[in-house]
């Protein structure tokens, strides 16, 4: 929580009413601790029913990580060995180091200057190249809506139908965020979700994929459970993976689903306070299409500041800051990979911070961090 030592970034919040610790003590006073189980089900039931607002029912699958759940949205997608996925370069290594896991190749793919997230144009650039120069096209496309913005997603749904290429929403940080009406979760061919311990809502550690039908949960929670057969002895055809959430982080996640629309007016709350003290500095939905649940306040300097001095100077000070994501193009692990790059992600990097937002951050931390910061 937040105190006078430390304002945090995105601090876990239980409800008031104590419906986490219900849902948990339910699961122990039925023994059902080990993985699976009643909160697991409800928890599932209970996202579906907050994404289903579309005509094709959504049928998820909680998972481990939303790490995991890339994973197996890329399986599913027969994604394998020295294919080539492309993915968004500004993000945290977690939207890219799944497809290394299947033995495919990243190629990197720079952001647009609305929305921080994968640049359409270059997109469609980096479609053509690489059809031009390996003689097939990329198995699949992962766009990130990082921060808890919304991608393009009409123009890259567009790409994607055009050129036949498969989508994967990584809506980790985008629960409860909105584009054209239509929520974050629902894009792509698959989509994944993160209840980390930072996200919007948590389930401790845990993650979700959204599947357009029931086959798709179907398999993914096959693949989640070491794909054991249907067999009275243990039987194994294909690998599989210990993917699967656990009942008592369900529960968790169970409680966190009464709470959720509050913490989303809550981190919207903090937003507008941080542009009312701060002006065009802090990142804004960048037109009437997008609605961002402001996971995390983002602020991109205009004049030249020592970003990680100025981050330093603050955590010093008991505020947590933290500096924009470091492109992927730029890791050293990725070294090799392709990349096509406009700038954009290497400048937030070099002039952007992100400020805390959480549950517990009040409108009195809000006025103190700007004070610290001018």
């Amino acid at each position: 929580m937040t105190d006078k030592k430390h304002i945090y970034l995105c601090l876990a919040k239980m409800s008031d009413t104590g419906a986490e610790q219900r849902y948990i003590q339910e699961a122990f006073n039925t023994n059902w601790v080990a993985p699976l189980g009643p909160n697991v089900d409800a928890f599932e039931k209970d996202l579906e029913n907050y994404l289903n607002r579309t005509e094709a029912p959504l049928h998820i699958a909680a998972l481990s990580s939303c790490t995991a759940a890339i994973h197996l949205a890329l399986l599913l997608l027969g994604v394998g060995k020295d294919d080539e996925v492309i993915c968004q370069s500004f993000s945290f290594c977690a939207s890219s180091n799944p497809v290394t896991y299947c033995g495919a190749k990243p190629v990197f793919v720079d952001s647009d200057k609305e929305t921080w997230n994968m640049s359409p144009e270059l997109l469609e650039t980096a479609i053509k190249d690489r059809i031009a120069k390996t003689g097939r096209k990329p198995k699949a496309i992962i766009v990130v809506d990082l921060y808890g913005m919304p991608a393009n997603w009409r123009a890259i749904e567009e790409l994607s139908i055009r050129y036949g290429i498969a989508v994967v929403e990584d809506a980790a940080n985008a629960l409860g965020s909105f584009y054209k009406g239509r929520p974050c979760g629902t894009f792509g061919d698959i989509a994944t979700l993160s209840f980390n311990g930072n996200k919007i809502i948590t389930t401790s550690g845990g993650g979700a994929l959204v599947g357009k039908d029931m086959e798709t949960k179907k398999r993914a929670i096959f693949l989640a459970t070491q794909a054991r057969e249907n067999a009275l002895h243990y039987q194994h055809e294909v690998i599989g993976y210990n993917y699967r959430m656990s009942n008592i982080s369900a529960g968790i996640g169970r409680g966190q689903m009464t709470v959720l629309e509050d913490h989303i007016a809550h981190h919207k709350h903090v937003h507008e306070l941080y542009q009312e003290l701060l002006g065009d500095i802090v990142k804004d939905n960048p037109g009437k299409d997008y609605d961002s649940n402001f996971w995390l306040t983002t602020v991109n300097f205009k004049n030249n500041i020592d970003i990680p001095a100025f981050c330093h100077k603050l955590n010093a000070a008991g505020i947590e800051a933290r500096q924009l994501w470091k492109p992927m193009h730029l890791q050293p692990v990725y070294k090799d990979a392709p990349a096509y790059t406009n700038g954009v992600s290497e400048n937030l990097f070099k002039t952007g911070i992100c400020l805390p937002s959480g549950p517990w951050v009040t409108d009195d931390d809000v006025r103190l961090i700007v004070e610290t910061m001018k």
